[in-house]
């Protein structure tokens, strides 16, 4: 039962790795704070713990998909559409 733990903890920090390169205050900042994060909860070994963190963490992945998918939507927004018009 660890090692599928295991392997669902290091698939949701790869996610989470490639969802921050588009992060708005930088890749770097996000990377700093998803390891400060993972390395918080290192030590934990009770499997109930570790699959409300992991649920967490996919609420997070869910909020940054959101997240980019309004900051796409305004762009193509201001792209087509003029605030001029009534």
């Amino acid at each position: 039962m660890a090692n599928s733990l295991r392997s669902e903890v290091i698939k949701l920090y790869k996610n989470l790795l490639y969802l921050g390169r588009e992060y708005p205050k930088g890749a770097d900042y996000f990377r700093s704070r998803l390891k400060a994060a993972f390395l918080k909860h290192k030590d934990e070994t009770d499997p109930e713990k570790i699959k409300q963190l992991i649920a967490r963490g996919e609420f997070v992945i869910k909020e940054l998909e959101a997240l980019y998918f309004l900051r796409k939507y305004r762009a193509m927004k201001q792209r087509y559409y003029s605030d001029d018009k009534p």
